[in-house]
């Protein structure tokens, strides 16, 4: 049996930059609402902005939706392709009597508007040009919504419950402009009256324009979709999260080595509760998500959360999906050699990296070691440990490891016990120096486990090199 009233949710963003976080969060819990719901979720790119809209930034917002894997079914839906439907509704409103010309100039309303202020009135348009009925010669008129002047207009929230506007303060909104385009609020209703929106989630940063929309749906006679307006996201130090917080885009989150996986789950926390669980599945979302569980309060952007359920993700992670997802932070960092490292190597890296890294940038950059035909051991590390007193040791384990007929794990600890026996050493001593001369580093994995993935020949030629660094 078909359902008489299908849930049809839409993320709307307006491609004048990134996709952020807060505008991802926004389309997570659309998605979500319309998966739980058996629903379907609707793209629709509000591009009526020429000035500030860009290709890029729909390419942006397309490829940040794809890779954290929040498909949709309709769209992506254009507003530039659908003026001519915004313009019949505006003639549908002038000859209803619900909306009229107005030819008041930028100027005059910018200076009417600064008389208020004075007064220390709310600046609103007068309506001056309710009632006219000449044109004005050689002007463009713009045209305004008659709203209604008394009264309230009330938004019921499934958030908030219900938000209560006056319509006292609420002026006859312009839905045409004086260069034949229409505005963001009448596209808006337009849209989601045409793509029959039964719930409009949204940024709380809406609000306002909401009482707006309900009086143009009253003037069409449309009934409204139901409203949930979600809070915004805030930096720890409490302020609107901005730039200055860190990487707001989403793409830059996956330059940095988050996986989406990782990034959705510390979404959905963030302002939705599902008991104390903290760890969710996309399916364990999708089955328990709820707007009642949204909260109406502010939620504060934590980046060691975050970056707390990215190793939680990167350690119970797929070992083979990680090593494709390594191979391409290499290749974005333009390291050519990385081409050319069979899947086995790969996959071996990650396995030995998987326990210790937080994003797969950090485990690009601790297994750069393993990929680049030579490496420059870090300054400080070099002259802490490849010192003129451990050079014989290292020189005895470097012919010690030439000697070995199997370079594997199980067959390189005989060869240091060897040598520390020799030379009175502890395990450390000799191990440090080691891992500085193979990895330029005073951190790494096991020092067996990084001679096995280098390989014999690439650990003798950086063990020698090592040696003839060493005065």
């Amino acid at each position: 049996m078909t359902n008489p009233n299908p849930i049809r949710v839409r993320f709307a963003p307006s491609p004048t930059g990134h996709l952020h976080i807060g505008g991802v969060r926004t389309a997570l819990f659309n998605w979500l609402f319309a998966r739980h719901h058996k629903g379907v979720f609707i793209l629709r790119i509000e591009d009526t902005d020429t000035s500030r809209s860009t290709e890029e930034s729909i390419h942006g917002i397309l490829e940040g939706l794809k890779w954290l894997g929040l498909d949709w079914d309709e769209g992506p839906f254009r507003q530039t392709a659908r003026l001519e439907l915004y313009r019949r509704h505006v003639d549908q409103l002038l000859k209803q009597g619900q909306a009229y010309h107005c030819y008041c100039s930028p100027e005059e309303l910018e200076a009417r508007r600064a008389e208020a202020m004075a007064r220390k009135q709310t600046p609103k348009y007068d309506g001056r040009c309710r009632n006219r009925k000449d044109p004005l010669p050689g002007r463009a008129p713009a045209v305004r919504l008659k709203a209604p002047q008394t009264g309230q207009t009330v938004v019921h929230d499934l958030i908030r419950g219900d938000v209560v506007f006056e319509n006292s303060q609420l002026d006859d909104l312009i839905i045409l402009r004086s260069d034949g385009n229409p505005t963001y609020n009448l596209c808006v209703v337009v849209d989601d009256v045409d793509m029959k929106i039964s719930h409009v989630i949204r940024g709380d940063d809406h609000l306002n324009n909401t009482p707006r929309q309900m009086q143009l749906y009253d003037a069409f006679g449309y009934p409204p979709p139901e409203f949930a307006h979600v809070s915004m996201i805030l930096g720890p130090d409490k302020a609107r999260l901005s730039k200055r917080h860190g990487a707001t885009s989403t793409l830059v989150y996956r330059e940095m080595g988050y996986l989406p996986e990782a990034l959705l789950n510390y979404l959905a926390r963030l302002g939705w509760s599902s008991g104390d669980q903290e760890i969710f599945s996309l399916q364990e979302m999708v089955d328990k998500f709820s707007i009642e569980h949204v909260n109406s309060s502010a939620a504060v952007f934590n980046p060691e959360k975050l970056q707390w359920l990215n190793s939680h993700y990167i350690k119970e992670g797929d070992p083979a999906r990680l090593a494709r997802l390594l191979r391409d932070h290499y290749l974005a960092e333009r390291e050519p050699a990385a081409r050319s490292i069979p899947d086995e190597q790969m996959l071996r890296i990650v396995k030995a990296l998987q326990e210790r890294t937080k994003t797969m940038a950090e485990m690009a950059d601790l297994s750069m070691c393993y990929v680049e035909e030579e490496i420059n051991p870090e300054p400080a590390a070099a002259a802490k440990f490849l010192t003129p007193e451990i050079k014989p040791a290292l020189a005895d384990l470097t012919r010690q490891l030439s000697a070995l007929p199997r370079f594997d794990e199980p067959a390189l600890p005989a060869a240091f016990d060897a040598i520390i026996a020799a030379h009175q050493l502890k395990m450390a001593q000799l191990a440090q120096p080691v891992r500085v001369a193979l990895t330029g580093r005073t951190v790494s994995p096991g020092i067996f486990e990084v001679l096995a993935l280098l390989g014999k020949e690439r650990s003798l030629i950086r063990l020698q090199k090592a040696l003839d660094s060493i005065p």
